[in-house]
């Protein structure tokens, strides 16, 4: 008895839906749902909730009309057209879009991700698909059609394989690697046999100019955002892809660690990530906020130090995640809680005075509750004893007003400076300007224009050059 979804259309996408079929049939073209939505509601759980963008497969020609004609009716705006593909985005609102496409026959060059297009059937589109569990059609009456012959048994039994030979499926594009063990990871399934092989022998073409920075950085994001992260970090570094997009990760495979740990820098650094909460700048920062111990590791009296780490990583995460792409105010905050997180651990509930507490909360700005969680996943993913401590840090900072902290600044700017002093812009305005803020956060200066002068005078070597 074929699969068969009830209802095909959920409240979201009702009226998308027919209006899709009204004027599929009206062109007497043939349309289906196709890839994610299918796959999601066959799953069931909570993944069909949160499905916000559904394929539409056209028989033969015609996507683009259809887009247009569907937006015309639900009166949208008109879609974004990829006339080199035959392709076409509509936005529903904000949260809900259709992607329509002709079905086609793709052949690429090993070099390119830029395909030759050419009209096919739709058993010609759906092999050329990356999974069989994204092969899988519905039509309006919510019957489901495999025409692979496998994609249902497939998802059955949670696994991933590739409607051709895989090392045919990764040549037309090699970012389906990273795919794949992206969709084991969220989906909790396992590569087939033959998917896994062909990923190892395959794993140094996931790079530019075949595969742009961004389209990693993308796939990756939505990997470190997953439940079980740890699990398909390790699943990325057994099929030699992890190297590929961070390899400064490396150096940290079987460099023991000592005192509380329980794990090599490597794998702590995998525990940590899977401790973070699921925020990506937090993740990040938790896989990446030991990668300086193996620069400046040392063995005194026979045991492992690593004196310095942080700031050494906090230089090596920015190039990596420029490297990947991502934009300045990732790499901005993953960097400063690098070079901050070991502050939170350092934390004494008896030995800090609320200045040292203050001067925390001024240092970590914006980044203040994620460096608190990385402090958090860092203790737990080894055995130190006390991570209750960062919850009376916690409350501790409540305590002394936090954002009253993050908010202040310098009662003379360089203009101020400038001016009073006739001298011109350098480095002492900024070295100035901290050492003032400093004593604010330290309670020794009124937040005072004349207060803040008359400690300038009492401290010249801040105006020095």
């Amino acid at each position: 008895m074929p699969a068969r979804l009830d209802p095909p259309a959920l409240p979201d996408w009702g009226p998308a839906f027919a209006a899709v079929r009204e004027h599929a049939q009206q062109r007497g073209r043939r349309a289906l749902v196709v890839g994610g939505y299918v796959r999601d509601r066959l799953l069931g759980d909570d993944r069909a909730k949160q499905i916000r963008e559904v394929d539409i497969l056209v028989e033969g020609q015609g996507a683009i009309q259809l887009a247009t004609a569907v937006s015309a009716a639900l009166t949208l705006h008109p879609p974004v057209i990829f006339e080199r593909f035959g392709t076409a985005h509509l936005d529903l609102d904000p949260r809900h879009a259709l992607e329509f496409v002709s079905s086609r026959v793709e052949r690429y060059d090993r070099t390119s991700r830029k395909p030759e297009v050419s009209p096919g059937t739709l058993k010609d589109d759906v092999m050329r698909r990356d999974f069989t569990i994204n092969t899988l059609l519905m039509d309006w009456d919510g019957t489901v059609l495999d025409l692979t012959g496998r994609g249902l048994d497939d998802l059955k039994a949670r696994r991933i394989v590739t409607p051709l030979e895989p090392k045919t499926t990764f040549d037309e594009d090699p970012l389906r690697m990273l795919r794949a063990v992206r969709f084991a990871t969220t989906l909790e399934f396992t590569l087939d046999p033959s998917v896994e092989t062909a990923i190892r022998d395959q794993s140094g073409r996931l790079q530019p100019p075949t595969v742009s920075m961004e389209r990693i950085r993308d796939e990756f994001s939505k990997l470190l955002l997953a439940e079980r992260v740890q699990s398909g970090l390790e699943l990325l570094d057994a099929t030699g892809l992890l190297p590929r997009i961070l390899p400064q990760l490396e150096a940290g495979k079987g460099m023991q660690q000592g005192g509380w740990h329980s794990h090599d820098v490597f794998g702590h650094a995998l525990l940590a990530a899977s401790f973070a909460p699921a925020d990506l700048v937090t993740r990040l920062a938790a896989l990446l906020h030991d990668v300086g111990k193996p620069a400046v590791h040392e063995l005194r009296e026979g045991k492992p130090t690593f004196i310095g780490h942080q700031e050494v990583g906090a230089t090596m995460a920015g190039p990596a995640l420029r490297q990947l792409r991502y934009p300045g105010e990732v790499i901005d905050a993953v960097t400063r809680l690098v070079r901050l997180h070991m502050r939170p651990i350092q934390y004494d509930p008896q030995g800090w005075e609320d200045k040292a507490v203050r001067r925390l909360v001024r240092d970590a700005g914006d980044e203040l509750d994620q460096l608190l969680a990385l402090a958090r996943a860092d203790m737990r993913a080894s055995h130190y004893p006390d991570v209750i401590k960062i919850d009376d840090l916690e409350a501790r900072i409540r305590r002394l007003d936090a954002d009253a902290i993050a908010a202040i600044r310098s009662p003379l700017t360089g203009e101020d400076l400038m001016v009073r002093t006739g001298r011109p812009a350098g480095p002492w305005i900024k070295r100035a300007k901290s050492a003032l803020e400093d004593a604010i956060v330290d309670g020794t200066l009124p937040a005072d224009p004349e207060a803040a002068w008359r400690y300038l005078e009492a401290h010249p070597e801040l105006l020095s050059q």
